[in-house]
C-alpha cells in the first residue's frame, strides 16, 4: 500500500497570507503616520515641480506666509482636494515658508490683516500669499477647473508659485490712469472703479505722463479717461512706445465739444485700426431708452427718460477668432445680474486699413431695428471736430453703430480696449450702465493678466480609453473582462484540487 503524501500547500498559502499581513499592514501604518507620498500619477499632482522648487530656493531670503482660511483636514478628507493638500503642505517643509490654517470666521481679526482695505471679498478655503507688504489672493474655486470635456484639472501649484513670484518680487502689477487731460480724477470721479479693480490683485494709481521719460516698469495697463482735449505729441510718443513694446491701453473716449481734432489719440487707435467718431448718440425708440431713477432734494424719487442712456448689445465671439470679450457678461445680462446699456456715447469704425496681424471685433453695439421697421433708431448728432468729422457724425443716423471695439495685435501682444463713455465707470454709476460697466471690469485681466505664467500649468489624472465599432465589440469586450477572471479562477480551483487529492 503507497503511502499518502503529506500535503502542506494549504497551511503554506495561509502562513505566506499572514506574512504578506504582517508586513504590509505595519507599513501601511508606518506611512499614514508620516503621510508619505508616492506620486504616480503622469502630471505629478500630488508633488511640486522642479520650477516651484527652484523658485522657492531662488527666494529662501525672504520670508513668505501661506493662509489657507480653513482646516487643512477639509482637504485631505475630500479625494478631488488633496493635490492642494499636498502642494501646501510641501511648501511647508521650507525654512522660509510658513502655512497657517484658520477659519476667516472664528479669526476675523487674522482676516481682516490679509484685506486691510476692506475691498476683497474673501471667502472659505480661499489662500493668501504674503510677502512684506504684498498680498495676493487666491480663490479656492480657481484651484480646480474642469476642461471641456468636464474633466477636473488642478490649477493650485501653478497660481500659488505666480503668487510667491509676485509676492517675492514686492510689485503688484499697477494699472495707470492718466491724467491731465479734463477735471476727472481717479480719486474725484473713478475711485470706486479704481477700487474695483484692485480686488483682482492689481495695485491703481495716477500718472501724469509730462513728469516722465517713459511708462513705469510695472505698468500693466493705461488707461485714458473722458479726455476733453487732445493728449500732447510728447505723450503720443510715449504711449507709442508702450504699445510698440506689447503694452495694454483702455480708452474712454466720452463725447466733449472741443473744436477741432483729437489727432494724437487717433494716431494711437490706427495702430489697432480704429478710428473715432466725433458725435453724440441718442436713441429715439422708448422701448429702448432705459429709465432712470433720480432722488431729488425733497427725497423724492423720480422716473426719467434720457436719450442718452439706452440699451445696447454686446456681439457673441466671432468665429475662428481668437479672443472673446462678450460671452460672461451675456450670461450675467441673461440671468438679471446686469443690464446691457451705455450712456452718454460717442460711436467708432473701423479703418480701410486691415492687417493679418490685427485681431479686433466690436464688443458694444446699438439694438437692431424691431419687427415694426427696417430702420435703426439712433441718432448722431455732432459734437467736437471740424466740419469733415461733423458730416460724417450725422450720416451715421438710424444705422447700425458700433460703441466699443477690442483689437489686438498678434505681433506684439499690444491691445486696446475702447469705447465711447466713461458713464459706467463713473462714481455716481446709475443701474442703468451696471453691464458695460462690468464688461470694462471683466477686460483688465484680458488686457493684462494679473497671475503669472510660471510655465506649470494644470494638472490632471490620465484616463486611458477604448474605442469599439459598435454595441456588439464592447459586449463582447466587457464579457471577456468578466470570463477570464472566472476562468482563472476556476483553473487555480482545479489545480488545487488536483494537488490536493493527489
Amino acid at each position: 500500500m503507497q503511502k499518502k503524501k503529506l500535503n502542506l500547500s494549504g497551511a503554506f498559502a495561509v502562513i505566506l497570507a499572514l506574512l504578506i499581513l504582517a508586513v504590509f499592514v505595519p507599513i501601511n501604518m508606518i506611512f499614514s503616520y508620516y503621510d508619505n507620498v508616492y506620486d504616480m500619477t503622469p502630471s505629478g499632482k500630488y508633488t511640486l515641480t522642479s520650477v516651484t522648487e527652484q523658485l522657492v530656493n531662488d527666494t529662501s531670503d525672504k520670508q513668505i506666509e501661506i493662509y489657507f482660511l480653513s482646516d487643512l483636514i477639509d482637504l485631505k478628507e475630500v479625494p478631488r482636494c488633496l493635490p492642494l493638500y499636498h502642494t501646501l503642505t510641501e511648501l511647508d517643509k521650507y525654512d522660509n515658508i510658513t502655512l497657517t490654517c484658520f477659519d476667516p470666521n472664528e479669526d476675523t481679526e487674522l482676516a481682516n490683516s490679509l484685506n486691510p482695505t476692506g475691498l476683497l471679498e474673501i471667502g472659505l478655503a480661499d489662500i493668501f500669499v504674503k510677502c512684506g507688504d504684498t498680498i495676493k489672493q487666491i480663490k479656492f474655486n480657481r484651484c480646480f477647473q474642469q476642461d471641456s470635456n468636464g474633466i477636473l484639472a488642478y490649477a493650485g501649484e501653478e497660481l500659488i508659485a505666480g503668487a510667491i513670484y509676485l509676492c517675492t518680487s514686492g510689485n503688484l502689477p499697477t494699472i495707470y490712469f492718466l491724467n491731465g487731460y479734463s477735471d476727472k480724477t481717479l480719486e474725484n470721479t473713478y475711485s470706486n472703479f479704481g477700487d474695483a479693480i484692485k480686488t483682482d490683485n492689481y495695485d491703481v494709481q495716477e500718472l501724469d505722463l509730462s513728469t516722465v521719460d517713459e511708462l513705469p516698469e510695472n505698468t500693466a495697463i493705461v488707461y485714458l479717461a473722458s479726455p476733453q482735449h487732445d493728449i500732447s505729441v510728447s505723450d503720443r510718443e510715449k504711449l507709442n512706445t508702450y504699445i510698440d513694446n506689447g503694452g495694454a491701453i483702455s480708452m474712454l473716449l466720452s463725447p466733449c465739444d472741443t473744436e477741432g481734432r483729437f489727432e494724437n489719440i487717433e494716431y494711437l487707435l490706427a495702430k489697432f485700426e480704429i478710428g473715432m467718431d466725433y458725435n453724440l448718440i441718442r436713441e429715439k425708440n422708448t422701448d429702448y431708452i432705459i429709465r432712470r431713477i433720480e432722488n431729488d432734494e425733497n427725497d423724492t424719487d423720480t422716473i426719467k427718460l434720457d436719450d442718452r442712456y439706452f440699451r445696447v448689445s454686446y456681439p457673441s465671439k466671432v468665429e475662428d477668432y481668437t479672443e472673446d470679450l462678450t460671452t460672461d457678461i451675456n450670461q450675467l445680462v441673461t440671468n438679471g445680474i446686469y443690464i446691457s446699456g451705455t450712456g452718454n456715447t460717442r460711436s467708432f469704425s473701423e479703418l480701410a486699413s486691415s492687417s493679418e496681424m490685427i485681431e479686433k471685433a466690436s464688443i458694444i453695439e446699438n439694438l437692431p431695428p424691431t419687427q415694426d421697421s427696417t430702420d435703426y433708431t439712433t441718432i448722431s448728432e455732432a459734437m467736437g471736430g471740424d466740419k469733415e468729422t461733423a458730416e460724417k457724425a450725422e450720416a451715421k443716423s438710424n444705422t447700425p453703430l458700433v460703441l466699443g471695439y477690442y483689437s489686438y495685435n498678434k505681433q506684439t501682444g499690444a491691445k486696446l480696449y475702447v469705447m465711447g463713455s466713461d458713464e459706467p465707470i463713473i462714481n455716481e454709476v446709475t443701474d442703468t450702465v451696471t453691464g458695460t460697466r462690468a464688461l470694462t471690469l471683466f477686460s483688465n485681466t484680458w488686457l493684462y493678466d494679473s497671475d503669472i505664467d510660471m510655465g506649470i500649468g494644470t494638472k490632471m489624472n490620465s484616463y486611458d480609453t477604448m474605442t469599439f465599432e459598435d454595441g456588439k465589440d464592447a459586449s463582447k469586450a466587457i464579457n471577456l473582462f468578466i470570463a477570464l477572471p472566472i476562468i482563472f479562477a476556476l483553473v487555480g480551483v482545479a489545480v488545487w484540487l488536483k494537488r490536493r487529492y493527489a
